[in-house]
């Protein structure tokens, strides 16, 4: 009777030991299972605000090309999207010494953000771009990249 009373007992404790070592286990793969999903996302929204910041480059250029084309102090705002994705808004402010070439402009043109005195500093534009994820479908926090740019015309 004794060993069938320790073949019991040994079998008993095997038993504990199966179901902590699944315990154990299960919760490993809920945690991996966890941080995966928490690292896709963190992936995912690093790439659009990476995405945003090289577009805010390439407005600022896209801008300075439309004012070059266009008569001078004609172009104040830029809005366009890419990829249906990215709602891009350009702010255009002007800076002359004066007398303005802008004051000749009828409005919506002829904006001066303010007029200088340093012939240095004459013929410069302000730029207030914003980049902005519009589908919330990709994301669930906004993403909103702003940058403020000086750039001489």
């Amino acid at each position: 009777m004794q060993r069938k009373n320790y073949l019991l007992k040994k079998s008993a404790f095997a038993m504990i030991m199966a179901i902590s070592v699944i315990v154990i286990i299960s919760t490993i793969m809920a945690l991996s299972l966890a941080m995966t999903a928490e690292t896709t996302k963190k992936t995912t929204d690093l790439y659009l605000y990476e995405q945003a910041v090289l577009l805010s480059k390439s407005a600022a250029e896209y801008a300075l090309l439309q004012i070059s084309q266009n008569p001078p102090c004609s172009v104040n705002n830029l809005n366009f999207t890419q990829d249906s994705i990215y709602n891009i808004n350009v702010d255009i402010h002007y800076i002359y010494t004066n007398p303005s070439p802008c004051i000749a402009t009828p409005p919506p043109g002829g904006i001066d953000y303010f007029t200088i005195t340093t012939p240095e500093q004459n013929g410069s534009v302000l730029m207030d771009i914003t980049v902005s994820v519009t589908d919330e479908n990709i994301t669930s926090e906004p993403i909103k990249y702003f940058r403020r740019s000086i750039q001489k015309l």
